[in-house]
């Protein structure tokens, strides 16, 4: 056989494994599924303005010190994955304790162990995210004192807006998780039996 015949070489196993973990599950509507997704997307940005500053980029905020810079690079990486455990709730993995937990392993997820933080999460996020990005605008911190000179956005520039572009995203966080946690209640309660 030549090699434009030869079957295909079966995926390596981290790829199978990627696969198998990410496999939406039954019943998933499409729209879920992008809502799902797309929340670490919308976290990603923040993170990557966020990283040069670890290392030695000041962004116009000043230097910073180690414990600051491990810091960064650890509220980057945590928010990431944090925006991540949205997934779970439109993939397999979602509904079932891994088999390697303890005491639950390969059990099924109760629903609201999923959906309590998941609302809570949303409202949040939400509240949290609209109040900073409508308050950068302002011109004033979370607590609703006035932004420091050196704070990126007051800065102007392309600076300002790189720092916009990077951190508007974030006041999406809250909705979608909202709309994919209450997809994954609808979903999880019509596949319950019902009592009598």
């Amino acid at each position: 056989m030549t090699a434009l015949t030869d079957p295909p070489a079966p995926p390596g196993r981290l790829r199978t494994a990627w696969r198998a973990a990410h496999a939406p599950a039954d019943g998933v509507p499409r729209w879920a599924r992008t809502a799902a997704l797309a929340v670490p997307l919308v976290v990603l940005p923040s993170g990557i303005w966020r990283l040069p500053i670890a290392f030695g980029h000041e962004h116009g905020m000043g230097e910073i010190g180690g414990g600051e810079r491990v810091y960064v690079v650890f509220l980057s990486i945590f928010s990431e994955l944090l925006a991540f455990t949205a997934v779970g709730l439109v993939a397999t993995w979602g509904e079932r304790f891994p088999r390697w937990f303890p005491l639950v392993g390969g059990r099924n997820v109760p629903p609201m162990a999923a959906v309590v933080p998941g609302a809570l999460g949303a409202i949040v996020l939400t509240v949290l995210w609209t109040h900073a990005v409508v308050g950068q605008f302002m011109g004033i911190t979370l607590q609703g004192e006035p932004l420091p000179d050196n704070f990126p956005s007051k800065q102007g520039g392309w600076e300002a807006a790189f720092f916009y572009l990077c951190y508007a995203p974030l006041v999406l966080w809250g909705p979608l998780l909202g709309a994919v946690t209450y997809a994954y209640h609808r979903r999880r309660r019509a596949g319950r039996p019902r009592g009598r």
